[in-house]
């Protein structure tokens, strides 16, 4: 019986301010695909972890219904590298500073593989989504707006 692969290593070429237009574009897979980590913090400045599709935005007001809060608002470039110990552009859901509650895009559960930060910049991993529950105890939410 074949060894199903687990993790596969993509590096690319980072650019600043690329995004996963660029990444997407560098593998070769659909921009739905590449996953991005996003480090917000509620109305007590508490921070979380929203994980979302590459060609989606964050609708912060459904993001809050959802998780119970009354405000959700992305962190300053600064505030989110002290909190999840990463470079922005590099920054992954998987071995953060602090502890911090992770959320995930519902659609993207269903993908078939992901591909999301590594933790450096230009360095994306091939995953199976589950992985972001099983290993992050991630929460699915609905909070996705095409971008």
């Amino acid at each position: 019986m074949a060894k199903k692969e687990h993790v596969s290593e993509h590096p690319y070429a980072y650019e600043d301010h690329g995004g996963t237009t660029v990444s997407s574009s560098a593998l070769g897979v659909p921009e739905h695909d590449v996953v991005k980590t996003l480090v917000m913090q509620d109305e007590a400045a508490r921070p979380l972890i929203v994980l979302m599709h590459g060609d989606c935005k964050v609708s912060t007001k459904n993001l809050a219904r959802a998780i119970g809060c009354k405000s959700v608002e992305p962190c300053k470039p600064e505030v989110a590298q002290r909190h999840s110990g990463y470079l922005i552009g590099g920054t992954s859901p998987f071995g953060t500073r602090k502890a911090m509650p992770v959320y995930v895009e519902e659609s993207i559960l269903a993908l078939e593989k992901i591909y999301i930060n590594g933790g450096r910049r230009g360095y994306l991993v091939g995953i199976a989504p589950g992985v972001l529950v099983d290993v992050l105890g991630a929460k699915a939410v609905q909070c996705a707006l095409a971008d």
